[in-house]
Parts: structure tokens; sequence; C-alpha cells
């Protein structure tokens, strides 16, 4: 047995443990690993919650909302309801409803000439040889522009857009558990205060004068005489701008880190192009944009033979369940032709991810237009690259590569 392998089987490869560790968010996929095989459900006392790395122990969280609520009420301002993507039936359902007679799959398949439009355009703008950031060139930008049109978002404003965005994302994650100076983290006030100021003005603006976009189809959403809120509005368009870019940025990076990875997987797709939708999946599976998720016990509840009590939290960690050798073989391999792919990456349940069809359309456009237009890419530096900075998420914030 290795010594991390004897120190894992002990404990005390898990406690303390650090998820904002650099390491960590470099490659957890070793440590999901050892939580898999010596502590399948596992009580961190640094952080004080739990852990499930097993696929069984995740979906049974993510199936019972009941048992495993979303909402944290603790981590909320006093009088402020959570967002849709921390809320529980009823609220959740409401909300979710309300939102989806404006983001319709209808709505997401008449994008399809647009982004194929937008990701020409952003390699129109790039050299056919030589070294390119791929994030700032096209995986950034794209899910950008078009969540940004989407939502009716102005165009000179998407630098904003994005700041507010990383700002965002930084924070996840820090509120789970307890015992950690990361615990606290938090939006700076300025930064709040021109969210508000911002989408108040744009929601005040919709409501005089509807134009064809999400935020305006939100505005007049209604069922059975309800309507959002101007705080559920707030919290919509927070959502929406997270959830609308940094999944896909996400995706469609760790889709190119894999292909340079795995040459002959790469291969299969230019030799068929067809496969590119299942290669996006393998993606979701192997190298999951969100990696995590975090859920409430409402009541005692038992979970991989450990008994977790009522109010404790527990990380669901949906980029270890996909790596489980119990559900997918060879689950360490990235394989672009994997059939079935039964993978949580988008989540599962009543929280399945809303966005999933825009997120999938839009990487799969982009992989195809980018592979089009290179016949060979390549990193252009060793070593590290700049991660996302929670272990919510899974992505780079650079890739320089160097295209022919």
């Amino acid at each position: 047995m290795s010594t991390l392998a004897a120190q894992a089987s002990t404990g005390a490869a898990f406690n303390p443990f650090n998820p904002f560790d650099p390491a960590f968010l470099e490659n957890p996929f070793p440590f999901y690993a050892l939580g898999r095989q010596f502590r399948p459900v596992m009580y961190n006392e640094g952080r004080g919650l739990w852990s499930a790395f097993k696929y069984e122990d995740c979906v049974t969280v993510l199936k019972d909302h009941a048992t495993w609520s979303s909402n944290n009420p603790g981590r909320m301002p006093e009088g402020q309801e959570p967002s849709m993507l921390g809320a529980d039936p009823p609220r959740h359902q409401r909300l979710r409803a309300l939102v989806s007679q404006a983001f319709t799959p209808r709505m997401v398949e008449q994008l399809e000439p647009r982004i194929r439009q937008v990701a020409n355009e952003l390699l129109d703008a790039v050299p056919t040889s030589g070294t390119v950031d791929i994030v700032d060139a096209l995986t950034y930008p794209l899910p950008v522009i078009m969540i940004a049109e989407i939502i009716g978002i102005p165009a000179e404003d998407r630098d904003r857009f994005k700041v507010w965005s990383d700002a965002v994302v930084a924070t996840l994650g820090t509120g789970a558990g307890s015992g950690s100076e990361d615990v606290d983290r938090a939006l700076p006030m300025q930064m709040i205060d021109e969210l508000n100021a911002y989408f108040t003005r744009m929601i005040e603006d919709r409501r005089r004068q509807p134009r064809a976009d999400l935020l305006s189809a939100l505005v007049a959403a209604e069922e059975r005489g309800d309507r959002l809120s101007s705080q559920e509005l707030m919290q919509m368009l927070v959502l929406l701008l997270v959830a609308g870019n940094e999944t896909t940025t996400n995706l469609i990076g760790n889709a190119i880190l894999e292909f340079m990875a795995h040459p002959a997987e790469l291969a299969k797709v230019r030799a068929n192009p067809r496969l590119i939708p299942a290669a996006i999946e393998e993606v979701m599976r192997y190298s999951s944009p969100v990696q995590a998720t975090v859920r409430r016990a409402t009541r005692d509840v038992e979970l991989g033979g450990k008994t977790i009590p009522a109010e404790q939290q527990c990380l669901v960690w949906l980029a270890s369940a996909n790596r489980d050798e119990s559900q997918f073989p060879e689950a360490d391999r990235f394989d672009v032709t994997r059939s079935p792919n039964r993978h949580i990456g988008f989540g599962l349940g009543i929280h399945f991810c809303l966005g999933a069809p825009l997120a999938r359309m839009e990487a799969a456009i982009a992989l195809e237009t980018f592979l089009a237009r290179y016949s060979n890419f390549e990193r252009s530096t060793e070593g590290s690259l700049p991660r996302i900075p929670t272990f919510i998420m899974h992505g780079v914030r650079s890739l320089p590569i160097t295209v022919a």
C-alpha cells in the first residue's frame, strides 16, 4: 500500500482537507479515487461538513430533495429568499416554471445560426498560425456574447458582465462548512451595489419598453397570476450571468485540454465529426466543469453506511461520481465513443441544469468550428495553468496554444 493510500485508510489524507488548495484545484481526481475507495461518505472535521464520493450515493442525494435540501438558510441575508439554485419545492417549482416559459428548447434551437456566426467571427480574428490564448479568443467570449444577447445586455457592457461573473464565481463553495478563513468570502459591497443598480435599471426599462430578449420575457412571465418579484428577477439574472457563461467556458476549454492530452481520441473526432456530441458528454464526465454541489440534511439520514445528523451539509462530488469504476468501465480513460454515458455533470433531479441544451449546442459548435480551422494545436507553455479559484468549478482562466 502506498503512503498516500495508507494515510487515506486511516483518514489522515482527508483531515484536515482544504478544497481551495491550489494542488487540489489543479488535479482533484486522485483525491476522489481515495475517497471512493477508503471514505465513500466522509466527515471533514476541519470544515464541519460531509462528502459523498460514489456514484450511487451522489445519485441518492440528488434524487431525494425532501431529505436533502438545496437551501442553506444560515447563509442567506435576513429577509432574503434563496435563488432558484438554492430553493426547494414549492418555491423551486414556481421559479423554474416561470423561467422555463422564457428559456424554452425552441428558443435555444433558434440560436444555432447566431452561435455559428459568433464562433466564426471570433476565430476570424485569430491568426491561422501562431500563438493564441484560446480562452480569451473563443471559450470565454462565445458563451458570454450569447448569454448577454439572450438576456439583453448591451454589447458595450460585456466587459463589466465578465468582471461581475468572475467575482461571483470566486465566492462559490465558500459557504460550505465552517472552520476556514475561506468560508466567509463574499462579494464586495461595492460590486453588489453595482450589480443591483445595473440590473434594477434594466428591469425598470423592460417594464416600460419590453424587447425581444429573455429579460423582457422574465418580466412578463406569469403562472397562475404569479410574477417574479424584483428580488427574484435580480437573483435570476445573477444566476444566468454565471451559469450562462462560466460552465460553458470551462466545458469548451476542458475539451480542448483533453483533446491535446489524448491525441488518439482527437483523431477519432477528426475522422468522424459526428462524434463531437459524444465527445462533449465524455468531457462532462471525465473533466466535469462543475465538480460539486452542496445539500443539507433535513433529518438524520443514513448514507453509505454513515449517519448524517439533521442540518449538516454534504458536498456531493459530481466529478468523483463521474469517475466511479462501478458505473463507468475504465473510468479513468477518456473515451469519445463511450456509450452509455450516464454522467451527472449537469446534475440530476429537480435541479438538473436548465441551460444544458444551450451549453451542449455552444460547445458542439465551438469545437466543430475550432477543429475545422486548425489541423494542429498544442500548448505553448509548460507547467500549471491558472485555475478557476473555487472547487465548485473546474477550468482554466488562460490556455495559450500554438495553432497551425
